[in-house]
């Protein structure tokens, strides 16, 4: 979220960044903001009526990946007659939630969208959010164009998983790349994921007294497969999703879909995958944005503002922005210990060790 920075008009600039990093090691692959800073509103708006950009579909304008001020209207009026849906108390109804929420839109694939509350940025340019996630798999898909196998475990969005597909659609066909959808409830309270935790280790406990011959391992694998049995079909699509019996207290409630199932995997291996499933790399990396970052914390809304938000720390420049996430980035990639001691980079082999802040600031 963006401050105001004139007290006549205090509608929010709420931006989007979208990241990927590695489960494994922790490694922050990408992260891209849909903001531009270097257009200009005004220059582009004039060059954007020159070309008729208004009289076309958006897929043809010429500045198709922007906010224009018309669509920015447009956009609101549409909101306004959008109905609220309400707060939903289990993780199947947020599921199914998040399905017809998608279908409301307009585009199916948008899920950013202005109100009365919000504006665009005075300096730079708002792109839409359908651009930033395509242009975020295609650096992915360049990036790993020597990798011998790919995973996605994505955030639960219809915009995030068309940009997945499209990027990685011949990956995808040779066999070469996956696809899950991950949902979390993270409403839970402390107790509540501590609950969740003691009944996973009683139900670990319940099948070791019945099949005492087997490992840890294969007793997991076991209690995959049964949830395999119990799939749900939910939304327009039915897509096929389960709940994740191993819970943590990060992801103390989990349900995973799969939304590649054209590899014929045999019972066993889809099992692994389904274990694999979770978003604990990149929610740790927002989580650090979050905390280290002040001028990215979450505001705090008060009855009186009636939607609007405004805190003391967050920047004025969307342009800021975009600069304190790229250095955080290679901080937490290369400098930043963890426990092991080791950083992000060199568990990664990106780096053969670990890297000191001035080195990079001094690197000629």
């Amino acid at each position: 979220m963006v401050n105001w920075s004139n007290s006549a008009d205090k509608r929010n600039i709420i931006l989007h960044a979208l990241g990927s990093a590695d489960n494994e090691t922790g490694y922050v692959f990408g992260l891209h903001l849909n903001f531009d800073p270097v257009l200009d509103p005004a220059t582009i708006e004039k060059d954007a009526i020159e070309y008729g950009d208004y009289d076309a579909q958006i897929p043809f304008r010429r500045y198709a990946r922007v906010w224009l001020q018309e669509d920015y209207y447009d956009a609101i009026t549409k909101n306004l007659n959008r109905k609220s849906r309400g707060s939903n108390s289990s993780l199947k109804e947020d599921i199914v939630s998040v399905y017809e929420e998608a279908l409301d839109r307009e585009d199916i694939e948008v899920f950013d969208s202005q109100n009365l509350h919000t504006m665009l940025p005075r300096k730079g340019m708002q792109v839409h959010a359908e651009y930033t996630l395509y242009g975020h798999f295609f650096f992915l898909k360049k990036l790993f164009g020597q990798v011998e196998k790919i995973r996605f475990f994505l955030d639960q969005d219809s915009g995030i998983r068309a940009a997945c597909l499209g990027a990685f659609t011949d990956e995808i066909k040779e066999g070469r790349c996956d696809a899950f959808y991950v949902r979390i409830n993270r409403d839970l309270t402390i107790n509540e994921r501590r609950q969740a935790m003691a009944e996973c280790r009683r139900e670990l406990a319940r099948m070791k007294k019945k099949s005492p011959d087997l490992s840890d391992s294969k007793l997991k694998l076991m209690i995959i497969k049964e949830r395999m049995k119990e799939v749900m079909h939910l939304g327009k699509w039915r897509d096929k999703w389960i709940y994740h019996p191993f819970p943590n207290m990060g992801e103390p409630e989990k349900a995973v879909c799969y939304l590649t199932d054209i590899q014929n995997y045999d019972e066993d291996h889809l099992a692994w995958l389904y274990n694999k499933a979770s978003l604990h790399a990149i929610s740790r990396f927002f989580m650090q944005v979050r905390r280290r970052l002040s001028l990215l914390e979450r505001p705090i809304a008060t009855p009186s503002r009636i939607g609007r938000k405004w805190y003391g720390y967050n920047a004025y420049n969307p342009g800021i922005i975009i600069k304190l996430l790229n250095i955080f980035r290679v901080f937490y990639n290369y400098i930043e210990e963890g426990k092991d001691g080791q950083t992000p980079a060199k568990r990664l082999g990106l780096a053969k060790g670990n890297i000191k802040a001035e080195d990079i600031i001094c690197f000629v």
